[in-house]
């Protein structure tokens, strides 16, 4: 470990310079919360595989020029086999740097060092992973529509259903980059807090 590492107190591990909070208490805060919302993304994601885009149990078929193709149906397929290794490579890059985060702080008070730069980076690497999950899966959807209701360039009804994904996703997205952001470059300048 460099000079440039913080270190960890116990449990709730703060910084060198007895500063207050647990930075790595956070930090594995914030892992847990990221595993969590993967997990529930996965799990829609297996229920996207399951469905079979062909079967209409209503027999409410699109209209045959606005019926999506096979390449919409095999899009679906593949967005959603992305999305879940999207997911599932974020959910373990965190619950590895919590196991390395617990590994490395004792049962007793003595100081540790804990590299802040790779555990940084790891958040940062599955942070990626979550944004890329939801990318996939919200271009997954928007084929589900267009499999359900028809092509978005003749379904006014698909395009209703789509232009909420496509704005609200894509949001939210950018506000929990903005925050992941702002957080980074808050704590660079106070240390690990």
């Amino acid at each position: 470990m460099d000079v440039g590492d913080a270190y960890a107190e116990g449990p709730d591990a703060g910084d060198a310079r007895g500063g207050g909070g647990g930075g790595t208490s956070i930090d594995i805060t914030a892992l847990d919360g990221i595993m969590n919302v993967n997990s529930l993304f996965t799990f829609a994601v297996f229920v996207g595989l399951a469905w079979n885009p062909s079967s209409y149990p209503d027999g409410g078929l699109p209209d045959v020029d606005c019926a999506a193709g096979n390449r919409v149906v095999e899009d679906l397929v593949s967005f959603h086999v992305l999305a879940f290794a999207s997911f599932l490579f974020s959910s373990l890059v965190a619950l590895c740097l919590k196991q390395a985060v617990r590994l490395v702080r004792p049962h007793h008070r003595a100081a540790v060092r804990i590299n802040k730069a790779l555990l940084r980076g790891g958040i940062v690497a599955s942070a990626v992973g979550s944004v890329l999950g939801c990318g996939f899966l919200t271009l997954a959807l928007v084929n589900v529509v267009q499999v359900k209701l028809g092509r978005l360039g003749c379904s006014g009804i698909a395009v209703g259903a789509v232009v909420p994904l496509v704005t609200l996703i894509p949001t939210a997205m950018i506000i929990y980059i903005a925050i992941i952001f702002y957080a980074f470059t808050r704590r660079s300048h106070h240390g690990l807090r």
